[in-house]
């Protein structure tokens, strides 16, 4: 009997040594499934941790995307000037009638033109405020009298129709494009292209339909109705596009504004111009230069300067330093979800203390004893990171179905936020493992 007795006992510490993974695994999927409710309540704060993570990146990266495209539509290569009216002629014109002369020159893209290697292409601009009618259908809208290669230049692309031509420019030719805001509120039930519309007492031939222009440089306000915007804002208004030597012959270049009690007329040439550089690599160095023409040739600040490649390095600093505030926000949850699964191991380990007891009188290593908790806690968590992943999937597509708001989910990102779920699960898990390890078999025993 004692022989019987001793080969089984050798038989149990050979089963437990040389004990399968998937045996292992085996066990660990037991242990949790014996406690449900309370491997469930653990796994959700990883699930939500994962879910953070990913869903909060991908707004961002949306959000981001969306500001860099429409830098990218004003064009890293471009340089926009816009003309604007001096703090001070404001003040006064507020108090009487005034008449004011600022902004952007002829003289001035002249000079530009000529005096700075690679500047390719200067597209002046006049911008003037207007109500357009079309029967009975009106918007207020900007009408930007231009060149023909102004589309090219802003990255604008024609949806119906075409653009005004040189000939028709030279010819002073009553024709306009419209954005598309501007069609949806004028032409509701009818095809824009062929049609007539009237602005003041001139009538215009539609020629083409184009895309709304992202946001840029503020228009200059003209003897149109409604406020100019401010310095710096960007302009969302509707547009319609007409030759430059149109708006100068039916416009002129004094621009009369009248409100109750008070008459003002402004003078300027150009509302605004954007210049194109050659290489991209010198777009800041010309800015620079073309600060210090405008600078000395214009007594009064009356223009402003956007040079999107600035603003399209500053866009892309600003997005890392969004994501890493976001992924930063989101780790504190997988942190947190982490702590709840080590709070829950150690207190396992105080439930099977007898259990542990027994496997070590029975042969188990300690190494057996961290391996069985380990794979507890990476089933916890890897469970947690795989729903966490799912949702962090689904959410995304829900805030752009209702929310309309552009997410973009990078494919690094449930990658990442997975292998953080795991890692978290093994950290948080190596001390409960290594606690269970170093119990005293025979204090294990008598634990009751």
């Amino acid at each position: 009997m004692a022989d019987i007795g001793e080969l089984l006992q050798t038989r149990g510490r050979l089963s437990l040594r040389v004990s399968s993974p998937w045996r292992t695994v085996r066990l660990g999927f037991k242990s949790l499934w014996m406690h449900r409710l309370r491997s469930l309540l653990t796994v959700l704060g990883i699930v939500f941790g994962v879910c953070s993570v990913i869903a909060m990146l991908a707004v961002g990266e949306g959000a981001s995307y969306e500001a860099q495209e429409q830098i990218r539509r004003l064009g890293s290569s471009n340089i926009l000037l816009k003309s604007v009216k001096p703090s001070e002629e404001q003040k006064v014109s507020a108090q009487r009638s005034y008449v004011s002369e600022y902004g952007l020159t002829y003289d001035d893209m002249a000079r530009i033109r000529d005096s700075i290697p690679g500047v390719s292409v200067v597209v002046p601009g006049r911008v003037i405020r207007q109500r357009i009618w079309n029967a009975t259908q009106k918007m207020d809208a900007e009408i930007v009298g231009t060149v023909p290669w102004y589309p090219e230049m802003r990255n604008l692309s024609l949806l119906e129709g075409r653009y005004f031509t040189e000939t028709e420019m030279r010819s002073h030719h009553n024709v306009c494009v419209l954005s598309e805001p501007l069609v949806a509120g004028l032409f509701p039930l009818s095809p824009p292209v062929g049609g007539r519309v009237r602005v003041g007492s001139d009538y215009y031939v539609v020629i083409g339909v184009i895309s709304q222009e992202a946001a840029g440089p503020a228009a200059a306000p003209g003897n149109g109705e409604g406020g100019p915007p401010k310095p710096g804002e960007a302009s969302a208004t509707p547009r319609a596009y007409i030759p430059l030597s149109t708006a100068k012959s039916h416009f002129g270049e004094v621009l009369i504004r009248r409100s109750t009690g008070s008459f003002e007329a402004e003078r300027v040439e150009l509302h605004e111009a954007i210049i194109k550089v050659d290489s991209q690599d010198a777009v800041e160095e010309t800015a620079r230069v073309v600060s210090e023409i405008l600078s000395r040739h214009h007594k009064k600040t009356d223009w402003e300067m956007l040079v999107p490649l600035e603003l399209l390095r500053q866009a892309e600093r600003t997005k890392q330093i969004f994501n890493t505030v976001l992924g930063a926000i989101a780790a504190i949850s997988l942190i947190v979800g982490g702590i709840g699964i080590m709070n829950i191991m150690l207190a396992t380990v105080t439930e099977r203390t007898r259990e542990i007891g027994i496997r070590r009188a029975l042969g188990a290593k300690k190494r057996d004893i961290v391996v069985q908790f380990l794979v507890e806690t990476v089933i916890l968590s890897g469970s947690g990171g795989l729903v966490g992943v799912a949702l962090g999937l689904v959410i995304p597509w829900f805030i752009s179905r209702f929310a309309e708001m552009a997410t973009i989910v990078t494919p690094w990102a449930p990658m990442i936020a997975f292998s953080i779920s795991v890692s978290i699960g093994v950290v948080f898990g190596i001390y409960p493992a290594l606690r269970a390890a170093n119990m005293d078999p025979v204090e294990a025993l008598r634990h009751e």
